[in-house]
């Protein structure tokens, strides 16, 4: 009765990986690698379980990741952004951000249309590229009245003031943009490794439309909590967090609170708040089956996962004509 039993649990478990697997088109090589991705999932399903029975303001759940210890997601997914040796002082920094105005209850830029649909970075460090075109697409549609999605693999293969695959930063791609044309998706694609720069694409904002960036908060001290919502709802803000938690790896729903630090190693794009409900509207670039559809919603008690700390959002012109 009792080996009955066991084998009746462990043809469940397996049921429930194999079906995973077909969910995320998950595909292995050879029985011993599928039995090391079954027992890391059954590990992170066990710990997702007891997280659930804490009564968070999140639920965890599977994810792409969810067959991946954590060390291995952190390897393989977070650590694409490096804060900049020096984020301010020089050109074409333009300052601080200034609150002008009464701050909005709420914002969503998504429903209003500056924001183009999830992208996926898949297994190469260019997460701040996917918060670096978040922010000039929105900037751009809010300027010209026109959502285009803009070209990643560019600043991968083109910008070197960062690193492509192995990581780099908002600032100092808004920086390269301003002396470039910058392409659209369609003409340059992403492929998620390092490239050799093309010289020709179809123009989505063209040389000298990128006049800057300004800093939410300053090179010392966070943004405060109004001037995050204030940037917020002048434009989508390109933010940096730490997202190497388990609570990320498996989030699916709900506002992160107390899940997360301030370390920061990834960069996303804030795209809204609710302030009667208490959080920010981010953006994240691992694919819409990730999260509620790719987004997260992250507490805005507090500084949590280091929202706050470097955000910065491009300015444009839309007088140049493309």
């Amino acid at each position: 009765m009792v080996k009955a039993l066991a084998l009746f649990v462990a043809g469940a478990a397996a049921a429930d990986f194999d079906a995973y697997m077909n969910k995320f088109g998950k595909a292995y090589n050879g029985d011993s690698e599928y039995a090391t991705r079954k027992a890391i999932y059954d590990e992170n399903m066990k710990f997702i379980e007891a997280e659930n029975a804490k009564g968070n303001t999140f639920t965890l759940g599977e994810t792409q990741f969810t067959d991946l210890t954590n060390e291995e997601f952190k390897t393989l997914y977070v650590s694409g952004y490096k804060a900049p040796e020096q984020m301010l002082g020089e050109l074409p920094y333009l300052g601080e951000h200034e609150v002008v105005g009464e701050v909005a209850a709420s914002v969503d830029w998504v429903t209003s249309g500056a924001v183009t649909p999830v992208k996926n970075q898949g297994q190469c460090g260019s997460c701040w590229s996917f918060s670096t075109t978040g922010g000039l697409e929105g900037a751009w549609q809010i300027n010209s009245g026109s959502l285009t999605s803009m070209s990643e693999q560019q600043f991968v293969d083109c910008d070197h003031s960062s690193m492509g695959c192995n990581g780099g930063s908002m600032s100092t791609a808004f920086s390269w943009a301003k002396s470039e044309n910058v392409c659209t998706e369609s003409s340059y694609p992403y492929t998620a490794k390092d490239g050799s720069c093309k010289t020709s694409c179809t123009t989505a904002i063209p040389q000298g439309g990128v006049t800057g960036y300004k800093s939410v908060g300053s090179l010392f001290f966070k943004a405060t909590k109004e001037k995050m919502q204030s940037a917020i709802q002048q434009q989508p803000v390109s933010i940096a967090i730490q997202a190497d938690q388990t609570s990320f790896q498996h989030y699916t729903s709900g506002i992160l609170s107390g899940a997360c630090g301030t370390q920061l190693d990834h960069g996303v794009l804030a795209v809204g708040y609710d302030s009667s409900a208490g959080y920010w509207l981010v953006k994240n670039s691992w694919g819409a089956s990730w999260g509620e559809k790719g987004f997260v919603r992250i507490t805005d008690s507090g500084n949590e996962c280091g929202v706050l700390s470097q955000p910065v959002y491009p300015t444009v012109s839309a007088s140049v004509s493309v």
